[in-house]
């Protein structure tokens, strides 16, 4: 079933390959297809450049929708400089406008060899920055309407633009050669190889006015995007050391690329997480967790949990750094989106190894993970039941005990008749490893699953057309939930409590010193 594909496939992404799929952490390097689309949240792959300042009244565009195309390319080739300058400052307009710009026609006029010729009129650098912000809208475009800058051959010149002494043709060049590289990986590579990145670099510092450096900084967040392929080796170490610049600034735009770059290159795997890690940026990037400004909080939100995607010992830097304290803030929030990503954030933690459960408990975390199991919108519960499978997987039988005594049994057993069967399984799951796991407490376990009405549900589950659910539905019946007669019959009843015997009550008071068995 594809069902039961889908679910191999996540099981693939978890750490700790070498174990039995049974005992597997299931640490995720990558979550849902929810947590992976928030684009709004993200930087663009690419921008035009559209002015206020410059933007047309109804007179001039009226003027430019009657522009002759033929005639316009004409005078672009002038030899009489004035001319040709109006002719590539009225093609930058109609680029540049703020509704349908005439991009393909105006590729199909024969127009972009020409505005690529005046890039390296040095002599005139107004014509060059007229001609490099037509070619950076041109670029803003689709793929097929980028590659033809590219294919006209702007890239070099674009390059050489960045030595300009003229700082507006230098960051419209930067422009252009970010919405290249926003292309995808390779075109990336493609203006990497030409020698981007060291020209780049050389614009973060104190004297670049804001404007601009917001756009280097966003020219560097493309190129740390993709992991199809990554980029260069070479390249990431280049870039970090400017990541651990820019971190600090107080700009919220430059901070929120420097966050998002950050993020792209911990979503690459273990060795760019460890690169990540050496290059010391994670105690500066732990407190931004906590920034005023959400659109920072999400950024830093997927990089650290990209982070603890990783091993164990890569989890517990980002632990060693305070980040569990800011949690009970952020599983909380009013932006369900960081509360999903926070819960996605603690099913890494709780995949891991005992010690790393434990500094979830004694943060006091295991309370609002369970509220977020029980009151959040469905995708976040999502995220949550994970976590409490994961801790179920990876923690001791007093950490088990302590979440049951938390409360968990009855909003956990009430995701068994959702429509997400990979929820269901993953309940499933987690209900059987805590039963297993109960020891003496089993009968009074088995019992809070019957009262909040989870063993209806399991029975129900034994009809359940996916394989897997409804063998472990059956088992988890027979098991836990049948007793024989003096005729050998089974009977599905559950085990009542036995006078005295554990209660769990998400009231109950934990004792001091522990469980004992």
């Amino acid at each position: 079933m594809a069902s039961d594909q889908h679910l191999k496939n996540r099981m693939q992404v978890f750490k700790n390959k070498g174990k039995d799929q049974d005992e597997m952490r299931r640490r995720r390097s990558e979550v849902t297809v929810e947590l992976r689309k928030n684009k709004r949240e993200e930087t663009l792959l690419k921008r035009r450049n559209v002015p206020i300042a410059d933007s047309t009244d109804d007179d001039e565009d009226k003027k430019l929708d009657s522009i002759n195309l033929e005639e316009l390319v004409a005078e672009a080739r002038s030899s009489n400089p004035e001319v040709q300058l109006q002719a590539v400052q009225t093609a930058r307009k109609l680029l540049s406008s703020d509704r349908n710009p005439p991009i393909n026609d105006l590729i199909s006029s024969g127009i972009l060899p020409i505005l690529v010729s005046c890039l390296e009129r040095s002599d005139t650098p107004t014509l060059q920055f007229e001609a490099a912000w037509a070619l950076t809208n041109i670029a803003s475009g689709t793929s097929l309407q980028t590659q033809a800058v590219v294919g006209a051959g702007a890239v070099p010149l674009f390059l050489q633009l960045l030595f300009s002494e003229h700082q507006t043709v230098c960051e419209q060049a930067v422009w252009a050669l970010g919405n290249i590289i926003g292309d995808g990986p390779g075109l990336r590579d493609y203006v990497i190889g030409l020698g981007v990145v060291q020209p780049l670099l050389a614009f973060i510092k104190p004297e670049t006015p804001i404007s601009f450096l917001r756009n280097v900084t966003w020219v560097i967040v493309n190129l740390c995007r993709n992991k199809d392929p990554p980029p260069p080796i070479k390249t990431i170490s280049d870039l970090l050391p400017a990541l651990n610049v820019l971190i600090h600034h107080t700009d919220t735009n430059i901070l929120v690329d420097t966050v998002w770059a950050i993020s792209y290159l911990t979503d690459g795997g273990n060795d760019q997480i460890q690169m990540v890690i050496e290059s010391g940026v994670v105690p500066s990037l732990i407190p931004l967790l906590s920034h005023k400004e959400v659109k920072v909080q999400t950024a830093a939100l997927r990089a650290v949990g990209n982070i603890v995607t990783g091993t164990d010992e890569q989890t517990q830097i980002v632990l060693d750094c305070d980040a569990l304290s800011h949690f009970p803030a952020l599983l909380s929030h009013p932006k369900e989106k960081i509360c999903k990503e926070a819960v996605w954030f603690l099913s890494n933690i709780t995949a891991g190894n005992q010690p790393q459960v434990q500094a979830v408990i004694d943060a006091g975390l295991l309370p609002k993970i369970i509220t977020n199991l029980s009151k959040s919108e469905f995708q976040t519960k999502r995220e949550a039941a994970w976590a409490i499978s994961n801790l179920t997987i990876s923690g001791n039988r007093d950490q088990v005990l302590r979440l049951i005594h938390e409360g968990v049994i009855a909003p956990f057993c009430a995701l068994l008749d959702c429509k997400d069967n990979q929820v269901i399984q993953v309940v499933l799951d987690g209900l059987n490893n805590m039963l297993k796991m109960a020891g003496p407490q089993v009968d009074a376990l088995a019992n809070a699953i019957e009262e909040c009405g989870g063993l209806d549900k399991i029975e129900s589950l034994q009809n359940h057309e996916n394989v897997d659910i409804y063998k472990l539905a059956y088992d988890i019946i027979e098991q836990y939930f049948s007793e024989e007669d003096e005729d050998g019959a089974n009977l599905a009843l559950a085990p009542q409590a036995t006078e005295g015997g554990f209660q769990f009550d998400p009231s109950t008071s934990i004792p001091s010193d522990g469980y004992k068995f």
